[in-house]
């Protein structure tokens, strides 16, 4: 309920207050009888009781008894129909407040007169009726009162002997019912007021709070809120990652608990601020983390924000940055490049047409290598500018992988027994077939390059893991050498002196493109192992 209120803004207040108006108002008229239940109870027990002592006319008696008792019942059934919430809360207050009018006037008249100060108890109904409704009806509930004991004591003065200066106390008294009404009902304003801005000041609270819950969620680099004690009272799965503790849900954790390192830190930096700013190896975290501790308060001290920062993230991402830039920069530059190297080979292949000695034809022959390496280089370079232009299908896996090795069977001059393939007929992948193409293509020219060339040297081998296909080319070769394996990807890295470093990152540049997955492991023989795990269809 509370994330719909969120996403609402503020129309979900409005249909909330309502019902929680709705149910305050019968609550506060529930009470109201109930203070009613008491006095008519309180007015019989004392009627039963005291009733020759305090009324000496046997018939006044006998009526005060009467009245109290017709009043406790009407209370009563009242306490019924608040109960069913029957009639509405309008009419069941009015007739509260009009029952309580017409009893105390009468009780008033039978116990003697305006003297009796029996008038008083219309105080406090009308100050209840006054904070329980929301208009200025409570002005006719003070009108209604005064027109009642007015008009009781003109009927005493004409029937018994109460006499007219009384007038003046009655008149006092129905002032003082307006003045009661009056201040009870702007005090129910005023309350009513501040009511509704703290449920809007909590709306709004309880939004901030799971807008700050979300982003804190969301957030890749681990979160921890701490308390004072060093309690975690919040944490993000960033967290839980860094530090390799799960967290109970709803409950809470010491900062010990989940990390002696950080809790020690901690304490540190309560100590001295300067402290917060550390980069260290968690134990639970196999990656270098950066510490800070963000201090949580107005007045005193409340608590902390202590932020774990993947460092290896950061730096990943900056390279990526860089890569970007440098990819732009060096497609520019392959373009201008392009043309001019042409010429030069072009140049180059006319002069060597004619007659020269050996010395000049071999360096003939050195311009034209290297111009075909830089050539080389830059298709390379405009290839990967292949990768936003993905065109994905359904690849039949044997179909396409015999096709490839046929042709490249033909272009390397190597009998096809080199190759050994073991693919399901009915395996697929969805993949854009260039794309797929060139991927396959520089793995496999790259196994041959490094393998014995024997038959069965390089394996291609299709499987399926977790839902997902997955391509493995493997060689019996010497391998990547283990200081080699961690840039294996990376742009111009080479172990080749011949090779130009960009075959392996167009191919993890394009995998993903695809949604696929490439990455190296060491065959069982001691050679390399490239895998491909290709993203299933529903997430294509």
């Amino acid at each position: 309920m509370r994330d719909k209120q969120s996403l609402n803004g503020s129309f979900p207040f409005l249909k909330t207050a309502a019902p929680l108006s709705q149910e305050s108002l019968w609550r506060s008229i529930g009470f109201f009888n109930l203070y009613r239940l008491i006095l008519g109870g309180t007015l019989l027990l004392m009627a039963a009781i005291f009733g020759n002592v305090m009324l000496p006319n046997l018939h006044y008696q006998t009526w005060y008894f009467w009245i109290s008792a017709i009043y406790t019942s009407l209370a009563l059934v009242s306490a019924v129909t608040v109960n069913l919430r029957k009639p509405r809360a309008g009419v069941q207050l009015a007739f509260l407040v009009c029952t309580d009018i017409v009893a105390v006037a009468a009780l008033i008249f039978f116990s003697g007169g305006i003297h009796s100060n029996l008038g008083m108890l219309l105080l406090v109904s009308l100050a209840l009726a006054g904070m329980i409704s929301h208009g200025r009806i409570t002005l006719l509930y003070a009108a209604l009162a005064s027109i009642a004991v007015l008009l009781q004591h003109s009927y005493a003065v004409l029937t018994t002997d109460a006499t007219v200066a009384q007038f003046f106390q009655a008149g006092i008294l129905s002032i003082s019912y307006f003045a009661v009404a009056w201040l009870a009902h702007t005090l129910s304003r005023y309350a009513i007021a501040s009511e509704k801005l703290a449920f809007a000041r909590g709306v709004d609270l309880s939004n901030m709070a799971e807008a700050n819950r979300l982003m804190i969620q969301d957030m890749p680099d681990g979160v921890l809120v701490v308390d004072e004690r060093g309690m975690v009272r919040q944490s993000n799965p960033g967290a839980e990652r860094l530090l390799g503790y799960a967290f109970a849900e709803g409950g809470e954790s010491h900062l010990s608990e989940c990390s002696p390192l950080l809790e020690a830190m901690f304490a540190a930096w309560r100590q001295n601020k300067a402290l917060g700013n550390e980069v260290l190896r968690l134990p639970g975290s196999t990656h270098p983390v950066r510490v800070r501790f963000l201090p949580v308060q107005r007045e005193g001290f409340w608590g902390a924000v202590v932020v774990l920062e993947d460092v290896q993230r950061v730096q990943e991402q900056a390279q990526q940055v860089k890569l970007a830039a440098l990819g732009r920069l060096t497609a520019n530059i392959a373009h201008e490049v392009r043309n001019p190297l042409s010429s030069i080979s072009y140049a180059t292949e006319l002069l060597k047409e004619q007659k020269h000695d050996a010395e000049q034809a071999r360096l003939f022959q050195i311009i034209l290598d290297n111009t075909t390496r830089l050539n080389r280089i830059i298709h390379d370079v405009m290839q990967v500018n292949r990768r936003d232009r993905v065109q994905a299908e359904s690849i039949n896996l044997a179909a396409c992988l015999e096709e490839v090795l046929e042709n490249l069977c033909q272009v390397e001059g190597v009998p096809r027994t080199v190759f050994e393939l073991r693919v399901d007929p009915a395996g697929k992948a969805r993949f854009d077939r260039g794309h797929f193409e060139q991927v396959l293509w520089n793995l496999c020219r790259n196994a041959l390059r490094y393998s014995q060339r024997r038959a069965g040297s390089v394996r291609l081998r299709a499987v399926t893991e977790e839902g997902r296909a997955v391509l493995e080319v493997s060689d019996d070769g010497p391998g990547v050498p283990g200081d080699a394996v961690q840039k294996l990807f990376e742009p111009f890295f080479t172990t080749d002196e011949g090779g130009t470093g960009l075959g392996l990152y167009i191919a993890r540049e394009l995998c993903e493109a695809n949604g696929a997955m490439i990455e190296y492991r060491r065959a069982l023989d001691g050679g390399a192992c490239f895998r491909i795990k290709f993203g299933r269809d529903d997430e294509s």
